[in-house]
């Protein structure tokens, strides 16, 4: 890290002192005690998808180990505690005051207590009772089935998830966009393409085994603190850690884990990357065929694996061989002998994990990059054996299970049948709108109902322009929350917006049950609320909407708000989840079955998994001339990647600067310090920054370890620049890939 640009309180570590400083602070304010109650309390967390929590307690993961709790956890936990906002809040604030609040200061109000509606005509959200909910709700919901939508994001259980999307089919309609259509859903249209099964093959047991981990595209000290402590581990009894990122985070070079306080405080952390590689970012299916070029040329391909487990594997390496060193390296960025390094490192390695976050995913070939790891893994006979395997590391806690409870346009030709017999009639359905899908039809006028049940829908999407007039086009939106966001006063429909409060996770009066990203599926126990408002659970507002639609056939709605009677449907019509109906009665948590490959025996149709040759992308730049900005500015034209800070849980940001990053606010640019001087910049001269949409004025430059030609900004302040590029795959934007022009 010595080489690195480096700040004035800049960290030298990943973790460490700022996290325990963080801790003992919270510990130490007035909801201290809360804090600790809760983070106790046996539920999973609030924050990401690792899986902490559960019956074993708060601070226990999923084999059993302590001291499992992260900054993201009390983040999440603190901003929940929060004291309720009172009802005079939003009378006396307008809708165009609440519009120049920034996302940490819509999460800093509070937390919402009362249902509130927006009127056409009207500047500010006024009170109503739930009664009038349900009865708008029961007039919203009666369009044609096409003409309704729901959007979701994993904060929630997958007995409401289950619910939401019952509901929903039981209309007709099959418009279920999810927060996921939006990050790592190439992941699972692409491994369930190779392996016929969408989700992690690696446990956490199994993760415990491998000798050497390939991160690819995430920053997990930030968004996955948890995982580094496996890292550690796997550092600790010899592995390796191969780091794939175009910008050098400090946590993946060293970090200090609060689970291993010696460690940490002693011996300033641990150190985790063996190998750093920063490609330029797209290039990575370019930078997969080239290590699997490597591995042919080094003879570290698995033969025997490939032959009597695989489809298609002739072809996958006679591309590799057949395709020029100089067209590879060209395109990804990077020497021979640096991919040579690391093919050789997997090559010789006897138990690999490939793991990736949304560096892979956003992107216009995120798909394809994902099935060019799967090639890498099985041409190394990684996939199907313990310590091995593929592993897309999931963002929010809950989003996997949202997926397996049937949130999707895909559904399954199993469940539908499952459905159909619950149901007791077919499904007509409409093809469905995923989360890009729904919003260019808001745009088009084709949608008059929309529940958005957590999730930040207008500040996830590209295009802010686009998101705020597309929403106004809707006549009702729902917005199923516990603290207000920006969408909340940006995303405004066009006659009645309304905001319902229900209880978090630790709160619910009923039990519930999340999944983890490593499928494993965690039992929260009810808890109480600090608040003294008028809140609901998402279970009985589904249920309570549900019933005033469709009354008491084929099911009973209302019945269905006992969260045990949930889980029995569940446990019928739902792949893998068998053991669901009996977790009340034995309390025991469990991994879903056929998903952790123990074995190389995939869920396809043969049961081999099936490799196909991934075309090279075609990567390149515009001019500076090509973007609307004036003549003979002094610029530069870069490859922008959004991305969250360290203080920041998807749209909803706790801090405004990032330390780790030297980044003291939200409005930066983080540029190569030669990119800085090429153009003719200083580092902290403010610069415009012009992409395909929009433009932001007054953006600091910061110097840091990143690429040269590549920038990095945060979301969701970016996403008003650009118009992504689509994956036609799988519907996700291209977030990690935007062109844009930088000039003062």
């Amino acid at each position: 890290m010595s080489n690195l640009p480096h700040h004035d309180n800049q960290p030298g570590t990943g973790g460490g002192i700022p996290v325990i400083k963080y801790w003992v602070e919270k510990t130490l304010s007035p909801t201290g005690i809360k804090l600790w109650q809760t983070l106790n309390h046996q539920s999973a967390c609030l924050s990401c998808a690792w899986g902490t929590g559960g019956q074993q307690g708060g601070f226990v993961n999923e084999t059993g180990e302590y001291l499992q709790r992260c900054a993201k956890s009390v983040e999440a936990i603190a901003a929940e505690l929060q004291a309720g906002i009172e009802e005079g809040v939003f009378g006396h604030t307008s809708i165009k005051e609440l519009q120049q609040l920034s996302s940490r200061e819509c999460d800093c109000l509070g937390r919402l207590q009362y249902p509130m509606i927006l009127r056409e005509g009207s500047d500010y959200y006024q009170r109503l009772s739930w009664e009038e909910v349900y009865q708008i709700a029961a007039r919203a919901f009666r369009q044609s089935p096409e003409r309704v939508a729901s959007y979701s994001s994993g904060r929630s259980s997958n007995e409401a998830a289950y619910l939401l999307q019952l509901m929903m089919r039981a209309l007709g309609s099959n418009n279920l966009a999810d927060c996921s259509d939006l990050c790592h859903a190439p992941s699972g249209v692409g491994l369930k393409q190779v392996f016929g099964s969408g989700t992690s093959m690696v446990s956490l047991a199994s993760l415990k085994q491998s000798d050497c981990v390939v991160l690819i595209g995430s920053n997990a000290p930030a968004n996955h603190p948890r995982l580094m402590n496996e890292l550690i581990q796997l550092r600790d009894r010899g592995g390796r850690v191969i780091m794939i990122n175009p910008q050098i985070e400090i946590g993946l070079v060293k970090f200090a884990s609060p689970a291993f306080p010696i460690k940490s405080l002693l011996k300033g952390g641990s150190e985790i990357s063996t190998l750093y590689l920063q490609p330029i970012p797209g290039s990575d299916t370019a930078l997969q065929v080239a290590i699997q070029k490597s591995l042919l040329e080094q003879n570290l391909v698995k033969m025997d694996y490939l032959q009597q487990y695989t489809e298609g594997w002739q072809g996958v390496l006679e591309f590799a061989k057949a395709t020029d060193w100089s067209t590879l390296t060209e395109i990804c960025g990077l020497f021979q002998e640096e991919i040579e390094e690391v093919a050789y490192v997997i090559g010789k390695s006897s138990k690999v994990v490939f793991a990736w976050a949304m560096g892979i995913t956003q992107h216009q070939n995120g798909t394809d990059n994902v099935k060019a790891i799967a090639n890498t893994a099985l041409i190394t006979g990684n996939a199907g054996r313990i310590g091995t395997g593929t592993m897309p590391i999931r963002g929010h806690s809950n989003v996997q299970g949202f997926g397996s409870m049937a949130v999707t346009t895909r559904l399954r030709q199993d469940i539908r049948q499952a459905l159909e017999v619950l149901l007791k009639r077919p499904l007509a359905l409409n093809q469905g709108y995923d989360a890009r899908g729904l919003m260019d039809a808001a745009d088009a006028s084709k949608i008059d109902t929309l529940l958005c049940l957590g999730g930040n829908f207008y500040a996830a999407n590209p295009d802010l322009l686009q998101a705020q007039r597309a929403l106004s086009n809707i006549d009702t939106i729902f917005y199923v929350s516990t603290k207000p966001n920006l969408g909340h006063f940006h995303g405004l429909a066009r006659r009645q917006t309304l905001i319902l409060p229900v209880f978090n996770r630790f709160e619910n009066p009923q039990k519930t049950t999340t999944e983890s990203g490593n499928n494993f599926v965690r039992l929260n126990n009810p808890g109480k609320t600090h608040l003294q408002g008028d809140l609901t659970s998402e279970v009985e507002l589904i249920t309570e909407i549900a019933h005033r639609l469709h009354g008491d056939q084929p099911i009973n709605w209302r019945k269905l708000q006992d969260t045990e009677y949930v889980r029995s449907l569940i446990a019928k019509t739902i792949p893998g989840y068998k053991q669901i109906g009996k977790i009340d009665r034995t309390q025991e948590e469990f991994t879903i079955d056929g998903r952790i490959f123990t074995k190389p025996k995939f869920a396809t149709p043969s049961g081999c998994a099936r490799m196909d040759v991934i075309p090279l992308p075609e990567l390149s730049l515009p001019s500076l001339a090509s973007f609307p900005i004036p003549k003979n500015v002094i610029g530069m034209v870069a490859i922008l990647g959004s991305g969250r800070s360290y203080g920041q849980h998807n749209t909803v940001v706790y801090r405004e600067e990032d330390p780790y990053r030297g980044m003291p606010h939200r409005y930066c640019i983080l540029l190569n310090a030669r990119d800085i001087k090429k153009a003719g910049f200083r580092e902290h001269q403010r610069v415009t920054v012009q992409g395909n949409r929009s433009k932001l004025e007054n953006i600091e430059i910061i110097a840091g370890a990143i690429r040269e030609g590549v920038a990095f900004m945060f979301y969701p302040e970016a996403n008003c620049l650009f118009s992504a590029t689509i994956d036609a795959q799988s519907g996700t934007p291209a977030f990690k890939r935007v062109p844009v022009a930088i000039y003062s």
